[in-house]
């Protein structure tokens, strides 16, 4: 009965990882199928590097690269300040905070990770807004506070994995606790902060609601921190609700440049790793 109980496990297990690929397997298919002759009817180069976006011209004009460029300076902004603030407060959780006042944190993090992207905007509109426009730095900051309770949970778990032991010695070497905590424990949860780093990148070129609502919205050329800016997803889902053949064709088509770049941050954070050990 045992060996049954675990062939039919096993069964549930393979059938669970198929089901993955299998869903990864058709949303590539569907990118690539219905996005890539998309590109070949504008033009590779014109479609990537192109700097105008105007489907209602005659003949319309499909230019990403305002899009590429304003995902890559927010998502650059919303790391500069969420990633320093996401690991140091991940330390502060795992190896300063008082254990009274960390059963009040932990909560307040976890809840933050659960806030509805749009209830982000709204804050985003209400407060950030008002202090520096519509624009880059807007969405920066709002990314920024976004993607810290992925940074710190899988930070914190990071670094309290690390062997206590690496810990003790440092001290019995006549280091400080800070010493210890920054050249020590640190270095050695290293491979763990860097997956956090790098999904707080995947959620902060994916997300759009929030982005939407105080970036501007502009499919311009980014000139400025405090001007409007058109993020890639922002862009799909602005204009998809009413996009027909070629503009819709080349709307899946930045869904597919969204992909690769995905998956380049996936390629090279499996490299890092690799190097790392």
């Amino acid at each position: 009965m045992s060996r049954v109980r675990e062939k039919l496990m096993g069964a549930v297990f393979l059938a669970s990882a198929l089901a993955s690929i299998l869903a990864v397997a058709l949303i590539c298919i569907f990118l690539f199928a219905n996005g890539l002759p998309a590109a070949g009817k504008i033009g590779v180069f014109n479609f990537l590097l192109g700097k105008e976006w105007s489907p209602a011209d005659t003949p319309p004009v499909f230019g990403i690269f305002p899009m590429i460029l304003g995902s890559l300076y927010v998502t650059a902004g919303a790391l500069l300040i969420g990633v320093p603030i996401g690991i140091l407060a991940a330390i502060f959780l795992a190896r300063v905070c008082p254990k009274k006042l960390y059963s009040l944190l932990k909560p307040g993090v976890e809840l933050l990770a659960g806030i509805p992207s749009v209830v982000y905007g709204f804050f985003g509109m209400a407060i950030i807004i008002p202090l520096s426009g519509n624009s880059i730095l807007s969405a920066s900051i709002l990314l920024g506070i976004m993607i810290l309770p992925t940074i710190i949970g899988i930070a914190e778990s990071a670094l309290r994995a690390v062997p206590e032991h690496y810990y003790e010695g440092a001290l019995a070497l006549g280091a400080g606790h800070y010493r210890s905590v920054f050249f020590v424990l640190l270095p050695a949860a290293k491979s763990g902060v860097l997956a956090a780093v790098v999904l707080g990148v995947g959620r902060a070129i994916g997300e759009t609601m929030a982005v939407i609502m105080v970036a501007g919205n502009q499919a311009r050329m980014p000139v400025s921190l405090f001007k409007g800016v058109r993020t890639l997803t922002a862009n799909i889902v602005l204009e998809m609700g009413y996009a027909a053949e070629l503009h819709r064709e080349a709307l899946i088509a930045t869904g597919v440049v969204l992909f690769v770049f995905i998956l380049i941050i996936n390629l090279s954070f499996s490299a890092l790793k690799r190097r790392a050990t």
